[in-house]
């Protein structure tokens, strides 16, 4: 299926590893430019040159911190200086970190929020007089605590559904301009967070990291972990004009590990 994304332009946040990476790389296969982003210049450097030796769109970066509104601002900008204009929007970030509610402090609720629903909020705002223009594509990776909480991880729980809730009542306020807008959560998927996650429950119960592990994958219907490859394609999918009809909806990419409907 040729998902007609050549000469699109995607800016795609927290770029230069995980998820954020795979996003990209896909994106660029299809023929888009892409605006990569990160903290580490060095780490988007060394992702750019991949990239662009896979000969198909081209591939810029712009280091920028998204929990700093200037620099959300400058990011944009960057991306219509080199492109002309965005198309696509993948929002994008790290997970907060783990802890009890009564663990956490007052900076560690502000600090997820500023990197988890805030910059998602800013990222959309600046990018909405692009997307007016011509229509457009908005992605919201989450997380499958959408669905069903994970223990442990309070912080995200919250502000993860604050971003379902904020796509959902975009979708009304943005298809007059054409524009549609989806969350995508994955379930357990081979990243250095899914790695840093199961480290955290090992150290916990005092077990391995290994032994964590072999029971997550036992809660998989398919027997193993995702392929950050596999996350990217429904991502690209979505973005594409292969999607003309579904906006404000929520898509698993799990394995089948949530049992609800």
């Amino acid at each position: 299926m040729d998902l007609h994304l050549q000469g699109k332009v995607a800016l795609v946040v927290a770029s230069s590893q995980g998820l954020g990476k795979a996003i990209a790389k896909a994106l660029v296969l299809e023929g888009a430019h892409v605006m990569l982003n990160g903290r580490h210049q060095d780490k988007l450097l060394e992702v750019q040159q991949e990239l662009e030796a896979l000969q198909g769109g081209k591939v810029s970066y712009c280091t920028a911190d998204i929990t700093k509104a200037e620099d959300v601002h400058r990011l944009v900008q960057e991306t219509r200086n080199v492109y002309g204009k965005v198309d696509i929007l993948i929002n994008n970030a790290g997970g907060p970190p783990s802890g009890s509610f009564e663990q956490l402090t007052d900076e560690d609720w502000q600090n997820a929020f500023e990197l988890n629903l805030l910059s998602t909020i800013r990222m959309i705002r600046e990018v909405l007089p692009d997307l007016k223009e011509a229509g457009g594509k908005i992605i919201n990776i989450a997380s499958s605590s959408v669905k069903q909480p994970i223990p442990g991880l309070i912080l995200s729980n919250t502000f993860r559904l604050g971003m379902v809730g904020l796509a959902k009542t975009l979708a009304e306020e943005l298809a007059p301009h054409k524009i549609l807008i989806n969350t995508v959560a994955p379930g357990r998927i081979a990243t250095d967070r899914l790695a840093y996650l199961n480290q955290v429950k090992a150290d916990k119960l005092g077990m391995t990291r290994e032994e964590i592990e072999a029971e997550s994958l036992e809660s998989i219907p398919l027997g193993r972990f995702g392929e950050p490859d596999e996350f990217a394609k429904v991502v690209a999918f979505l973005v594409s004009d292969a999607n003309s009809y579904m906006t404000g909806s929520t898509f698993l990419v799990d394995g089948g590990l949530i049992k609800s409907i």
